[in-house]
């Protein structure tokens, strides 16, 4: 399949997969999400891929969540199925991407924040550069976290940190992010994809079926019960963006700064 707004790049025995999008930092827009299901959902039906790479640019992994889409969550022009839809379509992406059976790694450049971020929880493991940044800051545009996140970061961190990035919408560093737990290595800058590389070679030297039956082990007991945390979420998307003061704070965001 053709892809306009990612590349694909397969390897022996792995995939490369780049979000290309840099006029708008590789913000999700739907259309990038829509076509990173479409290669999850390509990449899960191949036995001959045991490792997939996740990257997006030098300068960013990606801002998250395109704003000039979010608009739609709160059209009133739009009936509530097709809100709904529009709303659900982060939630599925990072589902597919979750279920995909090969081991996933992110590899972040400059920051992933947002829906960005959101992505790469979805993955099983996160490099990133020692400059990186990452966050979450849809409380502070007047939404809540959703695209299963929350559920996903309970089961990594615990609920008091998974509070302090979802509530306080606090940024971390690259160091700070891996003492925390939320990234697993870092790497020099520049260097965030070499390093996924590394661990990539560690996983394709085990026996692959075994690798695939142990992620599948392990995500069956740490999503046992993300399903019923977070198939809500889309709606409560779709509440909270129609309110003024959600309103507003989307504005404040998208509002050019000299």
């Amino acid at each position: 399949m053709a892809y306009e707004l990612l590349t694909l790049t397969l390897e022996p025995r792995l995939a490369l997969v780049r979000l290309d999008r840099p006029a708008a930092r590789n913000a999700l827009s739907r259309a990038l999400m829509r076509e990173l299901i479409s290669v999850a959902r390509e990449l899960s039906d191949r036995t001959d891929i045991d490792v997939v790479i996740l990257t997006g640019s030098d300068v960013c992994f990606s801002a998250g969540a395109d704003l000039k889409d979010a608009n739609a969550w709160a059209d009133d022009s739009l009936s509530t199925i097709e809100r709904r839809e529009i709303a659900s379509t982060g939630f599925k992406l990072c589902k597919a991407w979750e279920e995909m059976p090969q081991i996933t790694i992110a590899a972040i450049e400059g920051y992933a924040v947002g829906g960005g971020l959101a992505l790469s929880l979805a993955c099983d493991w996160r490099v990133a550069a020692e400059d990186a940044f990452v966050s979450l800051p849809e409380i502070a545009l007047g939404i809540p976290l959703t695209w299963g996140t929350i559920p996903r970061l309970t089961n990594l961190l615990g609920p008091a940190k998974a509070k302090r990035l979802t509530i306080l919408c606090e940024r971390f560093s690259a160091p700070d992010a891996l003492a925390m737990g939320v990234i697993d290595y870092t790497a020099p800058k520049g260097q965030a994809l070499a390093k996924a590389r590394e661990v990539a070679a560690q996983t394709l030297a085990k026996p692959a079926a075994a690798v695939r039956m142990s992620k599948e082990s392990v995500n069956a007991v740490a999503t046992a019960l993300n399903h019923a945390a977070g198939y809500m979420a889309h709606d409560q998307i779709a509440l909270a963006a129609a309110s003024p003061e959600s309103r507003a704070a989307r504005a404040a965001a998208l509002k050019p700064r000299n």
